[in-house]
């Protein structure tokens, strides 16, 4: 059902295709925008929700929503900037949550054709074929995704302090601009992690459970189970999730 309903978005991204720089977009906050495919994305997939789940609750990132025990999260286009830039590197996530825990979901990269899905218990595929549990590499050699918090000023030192440690303690970083898949893509082992600060529930539940499937590590900065409220999140194999917690509680809150 939660590929079903990200395929619906992905059909309307496909028909509108990557618009040129400089097309139009509605500005809601500093470097954060909307545009018309935003909308009618999340229209197609809650349409698919509502037939198919009726009475579920849905948390979208446009059409916002009740936060419930059980929950669809909803982001029908995650990576804006990049589409108003023509940068394909653009995802769409859905996902179902129960106890604050992902149960089912599906990223889908509709430009890059890639269909990453997840049950919980029954594992992460990527276009059908099952990912295999995540390899076993010392963390030095870890290429880890992240994301700058450039919405928050107050999160930047935190964020600079981690990110400092970060670039030293592994081979190297990667910034792609997409969360949900920054994490989809860290369960299929393209990438060994990631961390960012202040992201939103829709930004992470499916790729989360994409993590967690593969016998990942998800966890908020201090190790805890807060990620889905707050938005902190470190996601990792298990060794480079150790080595991102040891940055995380040296990077200071203030």
């Amino acid at each position: 059902m939660a590929l079903r309903a990200a395929r619906a978005g992905a059909a309307v991204l496909g028909a509108s295709s990557l618009p040129r720089p400089g097309g139009d977009a509605e500005v809601k906050g500093r470097g954060d925008y909307v545009t018309a495919t935003d909308r009618d994305s999340e229209s197609a997939i809650l349409d698919v929700l509502a037939r198919e789940a009726p009475g579920v609750p849905v948390l979208a990132e446009e059409r916002g929503g009740l936060r419930a025990q059980t929950m669809w999260a909803v982001d029908p286009l995650d990576g804006t900037t990049n589409f108003t830039r023509g940068f394909p590197i653009v995802g769409i996530s859905v996902a179902l949550l129960d106890h604050g825990r992902p149960v089912a979901g599906a990223v889908l990269a509709p430009y890059l054709r890639l269909e990453f899905t997840m049950a919980h218990g029954r594992g992460a595929f990527l276009n059908g074929e099952r990912l295999p549990e995540h390899r076993v590499l010392d963390p030095s050699i870890a290429v880890v995704a992240t994301g700058f918090p450039f919405r928050n000023e107050q999160l930047l030192p935190r964020y600079l302090s981690m990110l400092g440690r970060a670039l030293g303690r592994f081979e190297d970083l990667r910034r792609a601009g997409a969360a949900a898949l920054d994490l989809a893509w860290t369960s299929s082992s393209t990438f060994d992690g990631f961390f960012e600060l202040g992201l939103n529930t829709w930004d992470v539940a499916a790729g989360a459970g994409l993590v967690l499937e593969v016998g990942g590590v998800v966890s908020d900065w201090a190790g805890g189970d807060t990620w889905l409220e707050n938005g902190n999140i470190l996601a990792a194999s298990p060794a480079v999730h150790e080595a991102l917690l040891e940055l995380a509680a040296q990077a200071p809150e203030r």
